[in-house]
């Protein structure tokens, strides 16, 4: 397991020109984080605590603020991240208090949040154990959470079928896909790491679904 313990990847968020650069190829797919707002706003109540970990510029939590009455939070460790994010919280109209932090170690008392979202981030963090035991800490008891994120057994074909359907400039879609190939790829887990991550923690099992290139997991704190 030890790729999937401590990383030497030391989970450096994105800063400067490469976070604007991810912010503005990652708005071209707002209708992906609208559909996963939608889905989540039919699961929670009204009033629900919800915190996302690492948000980059905040594009799933500011359309899930403008669902419903939740109180939201979002922790990235970029500090261009949480600027962009604010920026964007002030253009929507809407309250999301967008925090600096890491996610392995999280500023949050015990029991703090009815729902934890981690979207497209996991892989990056350098103490990912760490990171799912701080999701069950800071849960409350019937909580849940859900890590979606690439698969590192996902085919070369499979992710050039997905970026070609995000819409890039033909230089923005080279790129990506480089970065998937040389890097994102590298950091990512299969599903029986993640097994094992959950195993170690209080959560002790998880509901993993798989699909083209990543895994969705569900975490419930009993």
């Amino acid at each position: 397991m030890e790729h999937a313990s401590v990383k030497a990847y030391k989970g450096m968020g994105m800063e400067g020109w490469i976070a604007r650069w991810y912010a503005a190829n990652t708005r071209k797919g707002l209708e992906d984080f609208r559909a996963l707002a939608r889905r989540v706003a039919g699961e929670l109540p009204p009033g629900s605590t919800v915190l996302e970990l690492a948000p980059g510029p905040g594009y799933f939590a500011l359309e899930l603020a403008k669902s419903s009455s939740y109180q939201i939070t979002g922790l990235d460790i970029s500090k261009t991240f949480v600027e962009i994010a604010h920026h964007n919280a002030e253009e929507a109209n809407v309250n999301v208090d967008f925090r600096q932090g890491d996610a392995s170690h999280t500023p949050f008392a015990d029991e703090t949040f009815d729902f934890i979202l981690c979207r497209a981030a996991f892989k990056n963090f350098s103490e990912p154990l760490l990171a799912v035991k701080e999701m069950y800490r800071v849960l409350k008891k019937g909580g849940r959470a859900i890590i979606i994120d690439l698969r590192r057994d996902a085919s070369q074909r499979s992710i050039n079928e997905e970026v070609e359907k995000m819409g890039l400039t033909w230089m923005s879609a080279l790129f990506t896909k480089l970065a998937f190939r040389f890097m994102l790829l590298k950091r990512a887990y299969t599903q029986s790491e993640f097994e094992k991550f959950v195993a170690a923690t209080g959560f002790h099992h998880a509901e993993i679904k798989e699909n083209n290139i990543g895994l969705e997991i569900t975490l419930q704190k009993q």
